[in-house]
């Protein structure tokens, strides 16, 4: 099973971070190029825990969705989803959240299994952990470059 994980340093305070990532108009604006959007469930505003939302957005040429419920929540250092139905076998994404004097670290914590069993498990080393890399990576620094210039 693939575990991508990312730290991204944002000199904001950890509520603002905090916040932000689990926004869903936010999350809408920093996936812009997968013209990714919350389709059902909760569609705007701060999801809670015990929410669930279906994205629809476009991976790899294909419009698809995927439902996800948040299945922890600790304000404001830390929040799980997870996939309830979708393209991956299963996923589990930790958002954690640590104050530092002069900002947060905001730490994605990606892991899932890929469909189709061994072709899956080759799909990930070819292309698919890549991809899903670049976009976590993508998307904390949107939310950094959001963060630090809110004011």
């Amino acid at each position: 099973m693939p575990v991508i994980e990312h730290q991204q340093f944002i000199n904001a305070p950890i509520e603002v971070c905090f916040d932000l990532a689990r926004n869903v108009d936010i999350h809408t604006q920093t996936t812009s190029n997968t013209k990714e959007r919350a389709v059902v469930g909760g569609t705007e505003g701060l999801l809670e825990e015990g929410d669930t939302v279906t994205w629809e957005a476009i991976h790899f040429g294909i419009k698809q969705r995927l439902t996800a419920k948040v299945t922890l929540m600790e304000k404001p250092n830390k929040f799980v989803d997870v996939m309830v139905k979708g393209a991956f076998h299963s996923f589990v994404h930790t958002h954690q959240f640590i104050e530092e004097a002069d900002g947060t670290i905001m730490i994605d914590k990606f892991q899932y299994k890929s469909p189709f069993g061994p072709i899956g498990v080759i799909a990930d080393k070819l292309f698919l952990e890549k991809y899903m890399r670049v976009f976590i990576v993508s998307r904390a620094k949107a939310l950094k470059n959001i963060a630090e210039n809110m004011n």
